[in-house]
């Protein structure tokens, strides 16, 4: 999944409309908002509260695509890549309007939907290098992290899908994404590690598409298909075929050995749904009503695992504040 570069295209796009709003300014004269430096400005814990991930986080986040988001000039009270970075990183914390973020961020409101969709794109072409399922010798210590969980054996991820709403697409396609329970949303499958870890994702697919087709049309049923992962084993929910790789709890135990059998089951694979929990509660913007474009809105799932990921990779706090 190689989401497409359009940084030239769009960064054109995001200094023209900061010039055009310095030169035709709605009333009055000519207005120049405030734009307030928040690394610096903000204490480490303000700046968790507001962003979601420690200074120390952003930073490493920035230096990765520092280089894909900065402007090409600094002509025109150009936005600078950390301040992009910064108002990205703001709407995706509190899945606010743009309106919002953009008055917060002191960039009009068209520069921060440009802003906004040429960042995601860029962190989330960097998904092949924070979201990957183990191999070699990392698949025998998957398997000791999951085992140590609940001693159920060989698993190297579980597996599931959340939903994450959307408003309406419009169109003759618009009923696709309506899911199960009423609302417009994307159907997201992603399988986790033992330390909540997002190892793969996959965020294309309409609410109303029922997760078992989700995973037979994806890339990771095929590795496990050919053996790519040896003996290693995928936990699911009663939502999955049960495979020789992919096992689900029983659906009627009889014997001790299976009610043991499920209570392992069910408590390995509970990763997954705190892995959701800690990813959704870090960024708002999962959990509300996502109010932009359509084709814009699987950069902004993907950029957010990998973010995600990093956080996990440098041991930023699970408990979020809400």
């Amino acid at each position: 999944m190689d989401f497409e570069r359009e940084s030239s295209s769009d960064e054109e796009m995001i200094e023209d409309l900061e010039e055009i709003k310095e030169l035709f300014p709605i009333r009055g004269g000519r207005v120049m908002k405030e734009r307030i430096d928040h690394v610096h400005h903000l204490s480490d814990a303000e700046f968790v509260k507001r962003f979601r991930l420690s200074k120390e986080c952003f930073h490493r986040l920035l230096s990765e695509v520092e280089e894909n988001i900065k402007p090409r000039t600094e002509r025109n009270s150009a936005i600078f890549a950390s301040n992009r970075l910064l108002l990205t990183l703001r709407f995706f914390a509190t899945g606010n309007m743009l309106l919002a973020v953009a008055d917060f961020c002191g960039v009009s409101e068209a520069a921060a939907s440009q802003i906004v969709k040429l960042v995601a794109i860029a962190i989330a072409n960097l998904r092949p290098q924070y979201c990957k399922m183990p191999e070699g010798d990392d698949i025998g210590k998957a398997q000791r992290s999951f085992y140590n969980i609940a001693r159920f054996p060989l698993v190297i991820g579980t597996i599931d899908c959340t939903h994450v709403r959307i408003q309406s697409p419009g169109g003759d396609q618009a009923e696709n994404f309506r899911n199960r329970k009423g609302y417009f949303s994307f159907n997201v499958q992603t399988v986790s590690d033992a330390n909540l870890k997002i190892l793969d994702i996959v965020a294309r697919w309409p609410g109303s598409t029922h997760d078992q087709t989700i995973f037979n049309n994806s890339s990771i049923r095929n590795r496990f298909e050919q053996g790519h992962f040896g003996n290693g084993i995928l936990l699911g929910d009663s939502g999955y075929r049960n495979t020789n790789y992919l096992l689900t709890p029983l659906v009627a135990p009889r014997t001790e050995a299976e009610r043991l059998y499920n209570e392992a089951q069910i408590r390995t694979r509970n990763v997954v749904e705190r892995q959701y929990g800690v990813w959704k509660r870090r960024f708002q913007v999962l959990r509300l009503e996502m109010r932009v474009a359509t084709e814009r809105i699987q950069p902004i799932i993907v950029s957010t695992a990998v973010i995600h990921n990093i956080c996990v990779d440098m041991k930023e706090p699970l408990n979020i504040i809400n």
